[in-house]
């Protein structure tokens, strides 16, 4: 039993595994020309992820959204702004990528497992972890950032934006993301949990 529970989770893993790598090819393929990042549904598939299979798995799933995204934007230079950050800024715009989504996969599946462990509604649980992700992922993002003002202002400068970098971070490139990324996290990833609960409880009789 505890040989075919393990399969079928590493399966479940693999297929959001592909679901991160899909959604984020799609959003870095179809992007708002008025904003500096392109707007991710990947947070979704990394929370549900990080509820259903633990902290361990948030933090892969966000990891390989790290990796498309620094390999895509940074290196195969498919993001303008990214591909500046590596230019001038290769280590941390490296670190950046890596840490800030696998960080929020990590600490979305860690307050999921203590809040269900303290007894509280599972439901309450599902909400706290889908907030959790986009706001570390943005929160760790914007500090990487800013640890690099010098190379974010260089950008600023050639962009000819007349901005100053916590503007341009908290507004060009976090604001409408942040808002948008939160609230879809919000709605579907406690939706898409529940219904997996309902399908396993289903099956399992």
């Amino acid at each position: 039993m505890k040989a075919k529970n393990k399969i079928v989770q590493l399966t479940e893993l693999a297929i959001l595994t592909a679901i991160v790598i899909v959604l984020q090819l799609t959003g870095v393929a179809i992007r708002l020309p008025f904003l500096a990042t392109p707007i991710s549904l990947v947070l979704i598939p990394i929370t549900l992820g990080a509820m259903i299979l633990g902290p361990k798995a948030g933090a892969w799933l966000g990891f390989v959204f790290g990796a498309v995204v620094f390999i895509t934007c940074a290196i195969m230079s498919l993001d303008p702004f990214t591909a500046y950050l590596f230019q001038n800024s290769p280590i941390m715009t490296a670190c950046i990528c890596l840490f800030k989504s696998t960080f929020a996969g990590l600490f979305s599946g860690l307050a999921f497992k203590y809040i269900k462990i303290k007894g509280k509604n599972s439901l309450f649980a599902s909400f706290v972890a889908s907030a959790i992700t986009p706001i570390v992922n943005t929160g760790l993002f914007i500090l990487g950032c800013l640890c690099i003002s010098g190379t974010i202002n260089g950008f600023i400068s050639s962009a000819d934006l007349g901005v100053s970098a916590p503007y341009f971070l908290i507004i060009g490139c976090a604001g409408i993301n942040f808002l948008f990324e939160f609230a879809v996290n919000m709605i579907l990833a406690p939706s898409l949990n529940g219904l997996y609960k309902t399908i396993t409880k289903r099956l399992s009789k």
